[in-house]
């Protein structure tokens, strides 16, 4: 099979509007758990996870937080004429200016970022104001656009007051949940889309995957001996970006950033390079740390995994530890602790897993990338696993049902 003619026609299943879980259950443990082992489904309930996770594996999150990227502003209106401005909405994407994550949130009175803008005929010039509240302090935030970027626009945001770029997304920013929902954001969602271990902000997307854990269950993991490790992968709106060409080869895939902290290296090595991956966020990063160890093992500077790098048959395939260890060797010698870096991969049947032994993952949209991420773990079975989910009362996309999968 050469992955690059897969037909995404062959991904595709009826997915009634009425399976789309519009809403979280009220307890997120008690969402139900198919489990497919070597090719038999069966299924249980979330709070059993534990028990197909063997004692002393390496289980690896993704610890990235949602931000509420979604911003209105309104345009003045024109003089003379009694209605409102039009509404214009900016969704943040990802930083441009500081580049870094962190150090963007944290930065005060100007930050820019790659925007997406709705209603964009209505802003043709000009910049884009909105009054706020702080505390007890009255805000101006200006936004403006400086430029394009791919599909995306380059836009400045400027305010007064000594409040970093966090606090103002927090003040007035909405927190954006997946279109397919088709529904407003509301406020139990500030809590229900993100998951409980969320920590480093950067996402516009939750990795829905992690959404079913409670400390309940993370807890029963560790009595068991199950060892967890975290990552990060900010996951972009590319996520709900679907598969329009008909082979796959001609599908640009989105580019997400990572960060993996060096200790998390040295734990996946003494693991002997395995682990179950929790959602397909922490599969793309723990698969795309593979090509970076090849990366660094030959010279490159750049750890960036190209879309295509794993079915390019003249790399060198070492094993993992020894990939690993090459990773963490460039680390070393450049006193970093954390590895940012980012990845394109796009994993579809033909793809060879390399880490990831086990994976816990959600159902996922038809002639979607994720969908054939599954297809490549389970060695295209995903057909049984989702005719399974369908006729057995499954709830599927972000806020639906979950599942283990055990190839």
């Amino acid at each position: 099979m050469v992955t690059q003619h897969i037909q995404i026609k062959d991904y595709s299943y009826e997915l009634p509007d009425e399976k789309i879980a519009k809403y979280p259950l009220k307890e997120r443990d008690s969402s139900k758990l198919l489990v497919y082992e070597k090719g038999e489904v069966t299924e249980d309930v979330f709070t059993s996870l534990p028990d197909y996770i063997p004692e002393g594996w390496l289980m690896v999150f993704n610890n990235t937080k949602v931000i509420q990227a979604r911003l209105h502003f309104r345009k003045e209106s024109v003089a003379g004429q009694n209605r409102e401005g039009a509404l214009i909405e900016v969704f943040c994407l990802e930083p441009a200016e500081p580049e870094e994550y962190q150090t963007n949130f944290q930065t005060k009175g100007r930050v820019l970022w790659y925007c997406i803008v709705g209603n964009l005929k209505k802003w043709k010039t000009g910049s884009l104001k909105r009054e706020i509240k702080i505390g007890e302090e009255s805000v101006c935030l200006e936004c403006e656009r400086k430029g394009e970027h791919g599909t995306s626009h380059v836009v400045e945001f400027r305010w007064n007051g000594n409040y970093t770029w966090a606090e103002i997304l927090d003040a007035i920013g909405e927190l954006p949940i997946p279109p397919y929902l088709n529904r407003k954001t509301e406020e139990s969602d500030k809590t229900t889309y993100q998951t409980v271990y969320s920590k480093i902000k950067g996402s516009v997307a939750a990795p829905t995957a992690g959404l079913h854990f409670t400390q309940r269950v993370l807890e029963a993991l560790d009595r068991k001996g199950v060892e967890r490790e975290e990552l990060t992968l900010h996951v972009g709106a590319g996520t709900f970006k679907p598969v329009k060409s008909d082979e796959i080869g001609n599908h640009d895939m989105h580019t997400e950033h990572i960060a993996v902290k060096r200790t998390t290296i040295e734990r996946l090595i003494a693991h002997g390079g395995e682990a179950v991956a929790v959602g397909t966020t922490s599969v793309r990063t723990l698969e795309s740390l593979y090509y970076m160890g090849i990366k660094a093992m030959n010279g490159d500077e750049d750890l960036h995994v190209e879309q295509w790098m794993p079915y390019d048959t003249t790399i060198a395939q070492p094993t993992v530890v020894e990939s690993l260890k090459a990773l963490l060797s460039y680390m070393q010698k450049r006193d970093m602790e954390v590895l940012h870096s980012s990845t394109q991969i796009i994993i579809a049947p033909g793809y060879q897993y390399h880490i990831v032994k086990r994976m816990v993952t959600n159902f996922h949209q038809p002639q979607s990338t994720l969908l054939l991420l599954v297809s490549a773990f389970v060695k295209g079975d995903w057909r049984k696993i989702y005719d399974y989910a369908l006729s057995h009362d499954f709830r599927f996309l972000s806020y639906g049902d979950s599942s283990i999968l055990i190839p």
